[in-house]
């Protein structure tokens, strides 16, 4: 059975599965698709085409599946897919795809997203990702697993951002971002690999250091940044799994290029 208060607004058409609470004063749109066991407060708007899956909490006055701000969307049959156990904080909006993109924003699993952070149109979110408050995600923004996002972040439209990539609070990120790397500052500038996140990942000190020395020679090393990529590509040191997703996220074609190293007065890295 589905706990709806009396005092939401609850559109003919809409799907609500079994065991979600929706409180009161809360608009539920007729093109909506809700699972089940899901927890959605009071005052919030889930619209458009959209469909959300299970054990998802949405709380106080997000604003879920509205049509994209973005000029050149005409009011196509685009729609906003969530997936599975998010938390959706206060204030937090959500917008559907639009025909210049994909036609669709795609939410993950087990994703956190903190009070008054952004999810635009045509975006792609993996799992088991943080974004802190105010966290802005433009249009067209691809994003893996395992990433965080600081407060009052920003990332450009078009960008990719690797596995368990960490941005820092305030960073402007106009590039992508490679897989494991921490990134920090206006515009984004990378200060080493995210070694807190993979050892609370799991990874063993040995791939952790290979993955240090693998950035260094990347991001610190002599001659064209490709050929250095392509060169390592094929070394057998970095062929384990965190080695070849870091390769081949830099591999692939980039339409916005990629973050490099932030180095401070002395040539040196802010941060190892």
């Amino acid at each position: 059975m589905t706990n709806i208060h009396k005092l939401a607004v609850i559109s003919d058409g809409a799907q609500i599965g079994e065991g979600t609470e929706i409180g009161p004063f809360t608009f539920i749109g007729p093109n909506v698709k809700i699972g089940k066991n899901n927890k959605i407060s009071s005052n919030v708007c889930i619209d458009g085409k959209t469909t959300i899956g299970d054990g998802n909490q949405i709380f106080q006055f997000a604003s879920i599946g509205a049509v994209p701000q973005d000029l050149k969307f005409q009011g196509e049959d685009s729609e906003l897919i969530i997936g599975n156990n998010n938390k959706i904080r206060e204030c937090v909006t959500m917008h559907k795809g639009t025909k210049t993109g994909i036609m669709k924003t795609v939410v993950g699993n087990n994703n956190l997203f903190m009070a008054c952070s952004h999810v635009a149109h045509d975006v792609v979110i993996g799992n088991n990702n943080v974004f802190a408050n105010c966290a802005t995600i433009a249009g067209h923004v691809v994003m893996a697993n395992n990433i965080i996002m600081g407060g009052l972040s920003a990332i450009h439209q078009f960008t990719r951002i690797g596995e368990r990539a960490f941005i820092g609070g305030g960073a402007m990120v106009s590039r992508d971002i490679a897989p494991c790397c921490y990134a920090q500052g206006d515009r984004a500038g990378l200060v080493g690999i995210n070694q807190v996140g993979l050892l609370r990942g799991g990874f063993s000190k040995e791939h952790i250091l290979k993955i240090r020395k693998l950035y260094r020679k990347v991001f610190l090393g002599e001659g064209h940044f490709k050929d250095r990529v392509a060169s390592l590509i094929s070394d057998p040191e970095y062929d384990f799994e965190l080695g070849r997703t870091f390769l081949s996220f830099l591999s692939e074609d980039s339409i916005r290029g990629f973050t490099l190293s932030r180095k401070d007065a002395n040539g040196d890295e802010e941060q190892s």
